[in-house]
C-alpha cells in the first residue's frame, strides 16, 4: 500500500475515532504555504488542530515522539493562517496529537503541545 493511501486511512480512522467522542470536524487537511493541518475539529467551545501521526511499530520512537520542534513551528504557522482566513473563533484553541502505532489502540494525546497562535 502507499504511504498515502496509508496516511489517508490513518487520517479516516483518526476522525472516526474523535467524532466517536463527540469532537466536530470543521475542515480536513488545510494547508497553507507554511504546513498543513490534518483535521480541525471542534470540542465544545474549543478548536482543536490535530495532527495524525502513523508509525508501523515504535521501533524508532514511535508516533508521537515524531512530532518535533520543528514540526510544531509548522502546525502552529498553519494554525495561525487557519485562524486568519477563517476568523478567531470563540473559546480556546489546543493542538493535539492522535498516534497510529500498527494495530494498537488509538493514542489521543490532548493538548499535546503549547503553542501561541495569537
Amino acid at each position: 500500500m502507499s504511504t498515502q493511501r496509508q496516511g489517508r486511512r490513518g487520517e479516516a480512522r483518526a476522525l472516526a475515532y474523535l467524532e466517536g467522542r463527540g469532537l466536530r470536524l470543521l475542515e480536513h487537511n488545510y494547508r497553507c504555504r507554511g504546513g498543513e493541518i490534518d483535521l480541525v475539529m471542534r470540542d465544545g467551545a474549543t478548536t482543536v488542530f490535530v495532527e495524525v501521526r502513523l508509525r508501523r511499530n515504535r521501533r524508532f520512537g514511535g508516533a508521537a515522539a515524531s512530532i518535533t520542534p520543528s514540526k510544531q513551528r509548522r502546525l502552529c504557522t498553519a494554525a495561525r493562517h487557519y485562524l486568519m482566513v477563517r476568523g478567531m473563533p470563540d473559546g480556546p484553541v489546543r493542538f493535539d496529537v492522535v498516534a497510529l502505532e500498527g494495530d494498537e489502540p488509538v493514542d489521543w494525546i490532548r493538548n499535546a503541545f503549547d503553542a501561541p497562535v495569537d
